[in-house]
């Protein structure tokens, strides 16, 4: 099989479709990310990288909280809306209903099945076109109806996943093995 070489390009299929929400002028404002993830496993925490532009970044700094909310399949069109429209140019503190947590500065979705309520631990500037923003997980929420065995259940929760080059949506799709036991036996052919 033949390779076909690229540019240097971060290709990785797929992302995690995410909605921050944070306070601006004291106003919860929320926006799309792709680029997220776990950044550490004890204490908990997060990341999320924004263009150094985005109105939300310096709402981020200010109040040293964030929250980082997995939008379910049905509320696709929400969050495509979200990552397109700028809070400085419409008010998006009214397009779901919030909750705040322990941290009262974290705007949180309710429609969102999981919910990060986070504290800023360090702003990254790598001398790229973005911010990133490393979060500790001060607390999760998780609807009810999405835990299995006690657990969040990531087919409960109907993630949205991102495929940047050709940006499409996709869902979560079958199961194909089990971790920590499919490769149990493998061996090269």
């Amino acid at each position: 099989m033949s390779k076909k070489k690229f540019r240097a390009k971060p290709f990785f299929y797929p992302l995690t479709t995410i909605i921050a929400g944070v306070k601006v002028n004291d106003k919860p404002n929320f926006f799309t990310i792709a680029f997220c993830g776990m950044f550490h496993y004890q204490p908990p925490m997060l990341y999320i990288s924004s263009g150094k532009n985005h109105y939300s970044n310096q709402g981020i700094k200010d109040n040293q909280t964030f929250s980082v909310n997995f939008p379910s399949v049905d509320m696709v069109k929400a969050t495509d809306y979200v990552g397109m429209k700028s809070g400085k140019e419409i008010d998006k503190s009214l397009l779901f209903d919030v909750f705040y947590g322990e941290l009262k500065t974290a705007p949180m979705i309710k429609e969102a099945p999981l919910n990060h309520e986070c504290k800023l631990v360090q702003v990254l500037n790598l001398g790229g076109t973005n911010e990133i923003f490393i979060g500790e997980i001060i607390q999760t929420y998780v609807n009810e109806n999405c835990l299995v065995n006690g657990r969040p259940d990531i087919r409960k929760l109907q993630p949205i996943l991102f495929s940047g080059y050709n940006n499409y949506y996709l869902e979560i799709g079958d199961n194909i093995g089990q971790a920590y036991k499919i490769g149990r036996n493998y061996e090269k052919k």
